[in-house]
């Protein structure tokens, strides 16, 4: 058995250090709780050093690992305990109280339940003397929530403890554990606590990393907001606030930890050593939610290669320290070390996930290529994720794509055919939404989706007005448009929900339009509309139909039949509304542009 001892082991003396080590060499009695011995033993060493001491001890009597914390915090467990989901981990833990107050605080109960400790037991410790035994067990599941309550017992005399009573009750609680499934059925959901920094733009990020938990299938059971301050590079919130989490992890039974901002390689292995827990950062949470929800092969390819990318430059270990190709002194060795071929295998991944989506790719540029050449104008929806993007595609074409109230309940893009008032047809092309610290990956990987955008005749911004911080998330949607060189499309800025700004059904949408008018410049650019109730969809129709001709005009012409390269041209260039065949030739109506119009007066030889 190791004799390792765990914890914070500075400024203690060598001859105290074997002193506490020594407490290894106690074996424990089959129906003995703690021998007197080690009562003393720890009692006399943890009052020395001022400091707690945590003995974990197996259900054979043998101590399996000794912690050294400070006065004021728990030691957690340095060994991976081997816990089965129905039966508890066979470990109890007894550790000492140097301020002589043996009750168990809130950390210590949940250690107890995060554990799934045999018992988890406090001995009260004043100048060198064992004062007061406190011991918990974990209880029936409460109906409601599935937490198991606390049974403690205490004050107890540490000299005359009823050994044999507090062994029986570690098989009790065992066999309330196996009877009861409710624990088991409420695991799976992960309890996390949020973390985040203040900033100064007004905007609740932290409330939106709660939404985009709660989507990805976390309970969240807290949130930590620290003060702004220069960021560290190795715990990213700093040693200190660290510890202070960790504790609260503890006591709060946390599974997860989730960062609002990106975190490094060496934060995140720094992170999971404190806190005692699985930690991830937001592009993490976003890239899940993702690869949940993504249903087509293309949406799961670019999905893989989004995670795969983040992956990479993420790998613990030493960097080139553990690499056997960098070459040089003490590199060389008969092969590559794990971390080198996990390297290599994520780039070969890389390699296939991006030839396969080149391939789908150029089969997209084909099907743009065939839409151009039937001149049927595209028209995108783009906007913040859960603005109402799909509820307005289907409002607008009587389609029914699933639409949810949730964050990225869309993310493979979805092309639904729309008649204008005219007559006119146009592809209405529903996209993945966009959201504040959206993973650069992610970007990358969805670029050729993405640059449906780019190709698009006119874009729909899609806004909840309804949101306190609409205007942000406009901005946000503004910045990703501008990098996919989207900036300059015609647009029209559409507000949506309007239904939940009041509750008076009786006012017109149009009463809205002065309060976001000064929004955008152009007053014809901008639309108020509810598309779960329909409210100003047909308004919004009339816009759109006036944005893709604002450039053309419409004529009415015959074409004579020795004239075919009219047709062509009309068919190649403009958008034909309607045809009617006569003997002596084509009457047309279209939409045409003054160069295009300029083109056929010369072919007809007349006046248009």
């Amino acid at each position: 058995m190791a004799e390792k001892l765990n914890g914070n082991l500075t400024g203690i003396r060598n001859t105290m250090l074997d002193r506490i080590r020594s407490i290894y060499d106690i074996k424990m009695g089959l129906d003995e709780f703690i021998s007197p011995e080690a009562i003393e033993l720890l009692a006399s060493c943890s009052s020395e050093i001022n400091r707690e001491i945590s003995v974990y001890i197996a259900r054979d009597g043998e101590v399996v690992d000794i912690s050294v914390g400070d006065s004021n915090k728990v030691s957690m467990p340095s060994m991976r305990l081997v816990r089965n989901e129905d039966r508890l981990c066979g470990v109890r833990c007894i550790h000492t109280h140097p301020s002589g107050d043996g009750r168990l605080s809130d950390v210590d109960i949940g250690t107890l339940r995060s554990m799934k400790l045999d018992a988890m037991a406090a001995l009260g410790v004043s100048e060198g003397h064992p004062t007061q035994f406190y011991c918990a067990y974990l209880g029936e599941p409460d109906e409601e929530t599935g937490a198991r309550e606390a049974l403690i017992y205490g004050p107890l005399r540490p000299h005359k403890l009823p050994q044999h009573a507090l062994i029986a009750e570690i098989y009790a609680s065992d066999d309330r554990f196996r009877s009861s499934t409710k624990a088991v059925e409420e695991a799976e959901a992960e309890r996390a606590i949020l973390v985040g920094m203040d900033n100064d733009e007004g905007y609740d990020t932290l409330k939106e990393l709660g939404d985009l938990a709660e989507t990805a299938g976390a309970l969240v059971i807290d949130t930590v907001r620290v003060r702004k301050r220069p960021i560290d590079n190795a715990t990213y919130i700093g040693s200190g606030k660290a510890e202070e989490l960790g504790l609260k992890c503890s006591a709060l039974e946390a599974d997860l930890v989730i960062f609002d901002d990106e975190l490094s390689a060496i934060q995140l292995r720094s992170l999971e050593q404190i806190l005692g827990t699985r930690v991830i950062d937001r592009t993490t949470l976003i890239l899940d939610i993702f690869a949940a929800r993504a249903s087509s092969r293309e949406g799961k390819l670019q999905v893989e290669l989004a995670q795969m990318r983040y992956m990479l430059p993420r790998l613990l270990g030493q960097g080139t320290a553990l690499s056997r190709l960098g070459g040089g002194i003490g590199t060389r060795g008969p092969g590559e070390k794990k971390l080198e071929i996990d390297r290599r295998r994520i780039r070969r991944r890389i390699f296939e996930l991006e030839t396969e989506l080149s391939e789908i790719e150029k089969q997209r540029g084909l099907r743009r290529e065939t839409r151009k050449a039937n001149r049927i104008p595209l028209v995108a929806l783009v906007g913040y994720t859960n603005a109402g993007k799909s509820t307005m595609l289907n409002a607008l074409t009587n389609s029914d794509v699933y639409a949810a109230d949730k964050l990225f309940a869309t993310l493979d893009p979805v092309v639904r055919q729309v008649t204008l008032a005219n007559g006119t047809e146009a592809l209405l092309s529903d996209t993945v939404g966009f959201i504040n610290k959206l993973p650069h990956d992610l970007v990358s990987a969805f670029r050729s989706t993405l640059e449906e955008v780019s190709n698009a005749d006119l874009i729909l911004h899609v806004v909840d007005i309804s949101c306190p911080f609409h205007d942000k998330q406009m901005k946000v949607v503004n910045e990703v448009l501008s990098s996919l060189n989207a900036s300059g499309i015609p647009t029209i800025t559409v507000f949506n929900k309007c239904d939940k700004l009041t509750d008076d059904s009786d006012n017109e949408i149009s009463d809205l339009l002065p309060s976001v008018s000064a929004l955008n410049s152009d007053e014809r650019s901008t639309a108020v509309v509810s598309a779960v109730r329909g409210d100003g969809m047909q308004e919004l129709l009339r816009m759109v139909e006036l944005k893709l001709n604002s450039s053309r005009r419409e004529i009415e012409v015959l074409i004579p039949y020795s004239k075919y390269e009219a047709m062509s041209l009309i068919r190649e260039k403009g958008m034909l509304l309607s045809e009617e065949h006569l003997d002596t030739g084509t009457i047309i109506k279209a939409y045409l542009d003054e160069a295009e119009i300029g083109q056929l007066k010369k072919i007809l030889q007349i006046e248009i």
